[in-house]
């Protein structure tokens, strides 16, 4: 009998993935050339060659006791140095190794994080619509995940609501942008006036409140929209980066957090941070990925192609009549729902074998979120579908 805990997990287990797994159903039963998959943010532009060449050269030079054995839990000194040296040259921070710990990807990096800070009741903020494994991995930890209604139609974080939602009981806010499912990036004004409420509610409950920036879609911004670096706003910020989407690595499961100095109890965090990576079960980040990844910082996943589809996508279905948020980043198209329920509107869009994710998975009803790191030809032989689908409510 499995615990239960798990119960509640296996019953909300991700519609993102449910979908995913109905797509390839479909796609033997119809052909995939007639499904139109937009479920799953799995990245459609392949890794630059680097990343193969530096892994290749890796095991080809290096003595196979360091590149498959144990390090420190927090990972390999020299990458931590380089990722470090990295952002200060990007960001104008003043990072080193101590500041960095590699981890299994953002979500392990979120996990670790989640443990080191959270005490059982201890509360946690994030503004919806959110990805909506955040409510999973908070009550892994026995805290309460406490969501701030959307701010609709900019979905720029809802501050006001931020404001009311703060208790003697927060401890973290969550923050993801450029964002899951939206593509909304945070403006510069909108960071200061968070970081000045965190300041303010910081002084009045009289503990530190952290700042958790969510970061694996940071290189994925259009139009030269600026992404600000949030450890410069506010001095209790700890980020969780991925090279998942910056390098199309999903599957290699690797990225880092830094904590930096200036964040309150440093040293016992960081201490804890590097405890709950071995607890947690990861005990390191893996070893190859973590080398293979410092050789290419330089490296950028060429985005062009999810430009393309943004802009495809996106002037279609308003041309259609969809109301839609345009996307500053990500790869994700945010759709009012064609009725209330968004999820007898996916049900009905399944009818035309689009298969899409509906916004009451991300805390916000109404929307759907369309994931465009397809190929263009699927964009364009869904059309035909996406017309249907907006004929069927006019």
């Amino acid at each position: 009998m499995i615990a239960k805990k798990m119960v509640k997990y296996v019953e909300g287990s991700s519609v993102t993935r449910a979908m995913f797994e109905e797509g390839k159903k479909m796609a033997k039963e119809f052909g995939a050339e007639n499904v139109y998959d937009f479920s799953l943010g799995n990245p459609s532009v392949e890794p630059p060659k680097a990343v193969a060449e530096a892994m290749k050269r890796i095991l080809d030079e290096k003595e196979p006791g360091f590149v498959h054995g144990y390090m420190n839990n927090a990972g390999h000194e020299e990458v931590r140095k380089k990722i470090a040296e990295s952002l200060n040259e990007r960001f104008g921070t003043a990072f080193t190794e101590k500041n960095i710990i590699m981890t299994v990807g953002a979500a392990g990096g979120l996990n670790v994080i989640l443990k080191t800070l959270l005490d059982p009741g201890d509360e946690v903020i994030a503004f919806a619509p959110y990805f909506s494994e955040y409510n999973n991995y908070v009550g892994n930890f026995d805290g309460v995940m406490v969501p701030v209604p959307a701010n609709i139609p900019d979905f720029q974080p809802n501050l006001s609501g931020l404001r009311e939602k703060i208790t003697a009981k927060t401890k973290a806010v969550i923050v993801n942008t450029p964002n899951n499912p939206t593509g909304v990036v945070y403006s510069e004004e909108t960071i200061k006036e968070l970081s000045s409420i965190l300041e303010e509610k910081q002084q009045e409950y009289g503990h530190a409140i952290y700042l958790i920036s969510d970061e694996p879609y940071r290189e994925l911004a259009y139009d030269g929209v600026e992404v600000p670096y949030l450890t410069k706003y506010f001095a209790n910020t700890i980020v969780g980066y991925s090279f998942s989407k910056s390098l199309s690595l999903p599957g290699e499961r690797i990225g880092y957090l830094v904590i930096p100095d200036e964040v309150d109890d440093f040293q016992n965090i960081l201490d804890a941070a590097s405890v709950a990576t071995r607890i947690l079960g990861f005990v390191n980040a893996p070893s190859l990925q973590q080398l293979a990844v410092a050789e290419c910082l330089e490296e950028k996943t060429d985005i062009s192609a999810y430009d393309y589809n943004r802009k495809l996508l996106y002037d279609k279905l308003v041309s259609l009549g969809f109301e839609c948020a345009k996307p500053e980043g990500a790869f994700y198209l945010w759709v009012k729902a064609k009725e209330e329920d968004d999820k007898a509107f996916v049900l009905k869009a399944k009818e035309f074998h689009l298969l899409l994710v509906p916004g009451s998975a991300f805390m916000c009803a109404g929307y759907v979120r369309i994931a465009y790191c397809v190929s263009p030809e699927m964009i364009k032989r869904s059309f035909s579908a996406f017309e249907k689908l907006a004929d069927a409510y006019r």
